[in-house]
C-alpha cells in the first residue's frame, strides 16, 4: 500500500480575534487511508503570544515547548494522531456528505483528506491551510430559511444519492461537526446554531425530545446552550442549539473558542473511552482546570452524570464532553452540556458508557455517590446535588408536556429511559 507524507500548516483563532494565526507545522504520514504517525513544531513567533494556547492539552502543552526548529512532539500514549486534530475532523455524519460531494465510496478517503474537506465552520478554533501565508475561506453560513434545502440535501446522503446542484449548500454547512446523525451549521438571529435534523430510521421525535431533555437538565441547573425546535418541510423536526465554540463579536463576525474533547483532555485514544470514567474527568480537571473554577466544573461533571443517570442517556462517551480554554486564567474550563439523548430500554439494570463509580458503569445513584469523593465533593454536598435534580427529573413528563408542548404519545415513545429515583438509591 501507498505511503505518504502530508503537510499542513496549523491555524488558530486566538480569544477574541476573527483573524486566526499560525501556530505551527502539522506532519502526517498515511499508508493509504490510515494515519500511522504524526508531528508537530510550534511556530517561534506563536511560542512568543502572550495570548497562545495549547494546541492539544496531552500532548502540545506550552510550559517548556520549543519551537519546530528545536523539537517535533508527538501524540502521547502512542496515539497516532493529535487529539485537538482528531476533534477537528468530521465523524459519521460528516464523511457520509464529503463521500456524496467527492463520488467515493464510504471510509475511502485518507484522513488527510477528510480533514481538509470538511471545511472552516469545523469544532474549535483550529484551521488548517497549506502554509503560513494562505488565506481562509470565507463562505457565509446558510440561514434558517435555507432549511428545506438542507434537509432535502441530507436526505439525499442518507439515501446514498448523488445531493443535486441546487442543493449543495450542505456540502459547506454539513461536513464540519461530530456525530452520527444528520446536521448543518446555519445563522440564525445573528448567531452560529447547530441545526440536527431527523434521520430516516428514528424510532421517535429524536430532535423534540434531545431539546426537551438539554431543558430539562437547564431546569436542574446545569449548564446549557441556548435551544429552539422548528417545524420545517411537511412536519419535519429540527433542533436547533447555539454553538459554544462561536462568539459574535462587535463588527459582526465571529470568533472562535479553543475546544477540545475530554477524550483529548485525558490523552486517550477512542477505544479507551469504555474503560474511562466521569472521575478520571474530575481528576484531570484538578490538574488543568482554570484557577477559580475546578469545584465548580467538577460539581457540574458530576451533576451531568447524575442527570444521565436518571433520563437513560449511556451516550456519554468522551467525545459528548468537551472543554474550553480560557486565555485569562491558563486553564480549562467545562464547555456547556449536549448531545443528551434517553434511551428507551426494558432492562432493570442499566449502564452508561463511562465508569460511574465503584460498581463501574451501573448507571445507580448509589454507585455514583461511592465515588463523589474522587470529584473533591463532599458526601453531604454530593447527596444535595443528587436531590436537586432527581427532584426535577422525576416531573420529567410533566415538563415536557405542559412546558414544553410535546404530546403524550411522544412521552410515552421514551417513558422506559426514565428512572425512578428511588428505586435507583435516591
Amino acid at each position: 500500500m501507498t505511503s505518504k507524507t502530508w503537510n499542513t500548516t496549523v491555524f488558530i483563532h486566538l480569544p477574541g480575534e476573527a483573524e486566526a494565526v499560525p501556530a505551527g507545522q502539522l506532519t502526517v504520514e498515511e499508508e493509504g487511508p490510515r494515519v500511522i504517525s504524526s508531528t508537530f513544531g510550534y511556530g517561534k513567533r506563536y511560542l512568543e503570544r502572550q495570548n497562545a494556547a495549547p494546541i492539544d492539552p496531552s500532548s502540545l502543552g506550552l510550559e517548556g515547548a520549543l519551537p519546530g526548529n528545536k523539537q517535533l512532539y508527538e501524540p502521547v500514549n502512542d496515539l497516532v494522531m493529535f487529539g485537538a486534530v482528531r476533534d477537528s475532523m468530521p465523524d459519521s455524519w460528516g464523511r457520509r456528505v464529503i463521500e456524496n460531494k467527492m463520488k467515493v465510496e464510504p471510509n475511502s478517503l485518507a484522513e488527510s483528506e477528510y480533514l481538509m474537506q470538511s471545511g472552516t465552520n469545523r469544532f474549535g478554533a483550529l484551521d488548517f491551510r497549506s502554509d503560513a501565508f494562505a488565506k481562509a475561506e470565507t463562505k457565509a453560513l446558510p440561514d434558517i430559511s435555507e432549511l428545506p434545502y438542507l434537509l432535502e440535501a441530507a436526505d439525499k446522503v442518507q439515501n446514498h444519492e448523488p445531493v443535486p446542484e441546487h442543493l449543495r449548500q450542505l456540502f459547506d454547512a454539513g461536513p464540519s461537526m461530530g456525530g452520527a446523525r444528520p446536521k448543518a451549521v446555519v445563522a440564525h438571529k445573528g448567531r452560529a446554531w447547530l441545526a440536527k435534523f431527523e434521520a430516516k430510521d428514528d424510532a421517535f421525535d429524536v430532535p423534540s425530545i434531545e431539546r426537551a431533555c438539554l431543558e430539562l437538565a437547564r431546569k436542574c441547573l446545569l449548564t446549557v446552550p441556548e435551544t429552539e425546535i422548528l417545524t420545517v418541510s411537511g412536519g419535519k423536526k429540527v433542533m436547533l442549539i447555539e454553538r459554544f465554540d462561536r462568539e459574535l463579536l462587535p463588527s459582526g463576525e465571529f470568533a472562535r473558542r479553543h475546544v477540545v474533547s475530554a477524550l483529548t483532555l485525558l490523552g486517550l485514544h477512542e477505544s479507551e473511552s469504555p474503560k474511562s470514567s466521569y472521575a478520571a474527568i474530575a481528576r484531570r480537571i484538578a490538574v488543568v482546570g482554570a484557577k477559580g473554577s475546578v469545584m465548580q466544573d467538577s460539581e457540574e461533571l458530576f451533576g451531568r452524570m447524575i442527570f444521565n443517570i436518571l433520563v437513560g442517556n449511556d451516550d456519554d462517551h468522551l467525545r459528548n464532553h468537551a472543554f474550553v480554554w480560557d486565555v485569562k486564567r491558563k486553564g480549562w474550563t467545562l464547555s456547556p452540556l449536549y448531545d443528551v439523548l434517553p434511551k428507551p430500554q426494558q432492562g432493570t439494570d442499566r449502564f452508561l458508557h463511562l465508569s460511574v463509580g465503584a460498581q463501574g458503569r451501573l448507571a445507580t445513584l448509589d454507585n455514583a455517590l461511592s465515588h463523589a469523593g474522587q470529584f473533591g465533593i463532599v458526601p453531604h454536598r454530593a447527596k444535595e446535588i443528587v436531590d436537586r435534580i432527581a427532584s426535577e427529573v422525576r416531573e420529567w413528563r410533566t415538563f415536557f408536556e405542559l412546558e414544553i408542548g410535546l404530546s403524550t404519545a411522544t412521552c410515552d415513545k421514551v417513558a422506559s429511559a426514565f428512572r425512578k429515583p428511588s428505586e435507583i438509591g435516591g
